[in-house]
């Protein structure tokens, strides 16, 4: 069996992280996912929103390093909750345990407001490992993210 989730979208408020009777350390957020499609009249997309359980130093990473409009991808498991409200009717609520949580931005992009900005490969947290910080790469002169290479002398360098 499989089940996996993965979703990039904003979140839409702060974490919420809380800790169990044991002391265990879990995050709450919800994010807003665009669907791929509009309407049946090809109007606007519809929005999404997930709501989303991270624990353990994945939900204190969540907790430190995003906020509301964060722009993340989070994979995980699918997770169907019955439960009762306070009437006794009984509910069902769907959400994603998370397993991985990247960044789907820059820095300098989420501070200036969130415009879109070429962002560094995603660094990701997951059950108690931080991935390395990976390297950016900056636009070559004129705003393109390529750049013109010299051949030399038409010479291999191998």
């Amino acid at each position: 069996m499989l089940n996996h989730i993965t979703l990039m979208g904003r979140l839409t408020r702060d974490p919420e992280l809380r800790y169990t009777q044991s002391n265990t350390p879990v995050a709450t957020f919800s994010l807003a996912v665009e669907r791929d499609f509009g309407g049946r009249d090809g109007g606007e997309r519809q929005t999404d929103f997930i709501d989303c359980v991270a624990w353990r130093s994945t939900g204190e990473f969540v907790s430190k390093y995003f906020q509301k409009g964060s722009m993340a991808a989070v994979s995980g498991r699918l997770q169907i909750r019955d439960w009762t409200d306070r009437e006794g009717n009984k509910r069902r609520s769907a959400e994603v345990v998370v397993d991985n949580v990247y960044f789907c931005e820059s820095k300098k992009s989420r501070e200036s407001g969130g415009s879109y900005a070429a962002s560094p490969a995603p660094r990701a947290a997951s059950g108690g490992y931080d991935a390395p910080a990976r390297g950016s790469f900056d636009a070559a002169p004129g705003g393109s993210a390529f750049a013109e290479l010299d051949d030399g002398e038409g010479e291999l360098p191998f």
